[in-house]
């Protein structure tokens, strides 16, 4: 479950972590009269469900009350990345000096959760990985008892952190792997630790995960729950019918059952593409479900091309097949389509296809491949 980042912060606040004073305004009134109680030069930070929110324009500065509201009335109300800006967090404008990269992850490959730090702050943690990945310090830590003190001071010090850091950022990291165990996260960064010009080591930005099947336990967590605001098309789809989860790819995916799309995912991947989505239109899908199953995955303004892998049983290639063609005329023009069809009417599901001049893959690899090259080709 995603929590927008003053909660992730006031998660961080009741384990110890210095973090910013901030208030969530929804209104540019709001905005202005908090930063009138602030006194100072404020921060309006977009509150959404994605990351990228400074180069969107998500971020901006108010060095008076009345600049405060002007930078919230331009947030309020934009659109990042799909999601829109509904309510802004304000808090006071730090002077940064330098910036890290604090964050614990859940690890498949040690089955433990894993501390990563970084001298290399306020980016992309996923780039620095790319490009630099000696500069990331990793750790995997005993659930039982999470990461001491001394253990964190030596990971940043690896890091090259300076001694200010080292000695403040320690006891922060150790409480942070502390947040992480015992509120069933997932994943929990601190992004960047900043360094002030006086000295101070603060959480000047908080992202946390939580596990969805830990919300029985977090009962308050999950009352912050906003799955409208999450994904408003993952929303859209469960209210439709449709078991839909949204990536961050541009191959629009849609089989039937959900291990034929797992594997279609993964196969794709392969082939060089990003999965845009995971839908599974079950079993015995008509023509009609089709269609609206098409329309849907292309909705998602990332979505740049769309592969249907379909394994016929009670669902039968031919009503796939209609269900493509009727969609066809009502997507973005030139969106390249590619079907895989096999098992009960693929004969003449194929046929179809091929009238409607659509391409259609001979096996699972060979449309993944095609649809890639389809895209980036374009």
């Amino acid at each position: 479950m995603k929590i927008h980042e003053y909660q992730a912060k006031e998660i961080l606040r009741r384990f110890g972590i210095p973090v910013q004073p901030g208030e969530v305004a929804q209104t540019p009134a709001e905005a202005e009269e908090i930063a009138r109680r602030f006194g100072v030069p404020v921060v309006i930070k977009a509150q959404v469900y994605v990351g990228g929110r400074g180069k969107a324009g998500g971020i901006q500065f108010g060095d008076t009350p009345e600049a405060a509201r002007e930078a919230a009335s331009r947030v309020l109300g934009m659109d990042i990345k799909g999601l829109t800006v509904n309510k802004v967090l304000v808090v006071p404008k730090l002077e940064i000096r330098e910036e890290y990269y604090l964050g614990i992850i859940s690890d498949r490959n040690s089955q433990a959760p894993v501390v990563m730090v970084s001298a290399a702050g306020g980016v992309d943690i996923e780039e620095v990985a790319a490009k630099t990945p000696e500069l990331i310090i990793r750790q995997p830590i005993d659930m039982r008892w999470g990461l001491f003190p001394e253990e964190a001071r030596t990971m940043l010090a690896r890091a090259g952190m300076p001694h200010v850091v080292i000695a403040k950022g320690g006891d922060i990291l150790a409480k942070l792997a502390r947040a992480f165990i015992e509120s069933d996260a997932s994943l929990a960064e601190i992004n960047p630790l900043a360094l002030t010009g006086d000295g101070q080591v603060i959480a000047a930005d908080a992202k946390i995960l939580v596990d969805d099947n830990a919300l029985v336990r977090q009962s308050e967590y999950a009352g912050w729950s906003e799955p409208e605001e999450a994904n408003p098309l993952e929303f859209e789809a469960k209210a439709a019918g449709l078991t839909y989860v949204k990536l961050d790819g541009d191959v629009g995916i849609i089989g039937n059952g959900a291990g034929l799309v797992m594997t279609t995912l993964d196969m794709v991947a392969r082939a060089g593409g990003k999965p845009a989505n995971f839908l599974d239109i079950g079993g015995g899908a008509k023509a009609e479900v089709m269609k609206k199953s098409m329309l849907f995955v292309a909705r998602d303004p990332q979505v740049k091309g769309i592969l249907v892998n379909i394994f016929g049983g009670i669902t039968r290639g031919e009503e796939v097949a209609k269900g493509i063609i009727m969609a066809q005329a009502e997507l973005p023009a030139h969106m390249p389509i590619v079907a895989r069809l096999s098992g009960t009417g693929e004969v003449e599901g194929r046929a179809l296809l091929a009238d409607a001049g659509l391409m259609w893959g001979s096996d699972m690899r060979d449309a993944s491949q095609k649809i890639v090259a389809a895209i980036q080709g374009r």
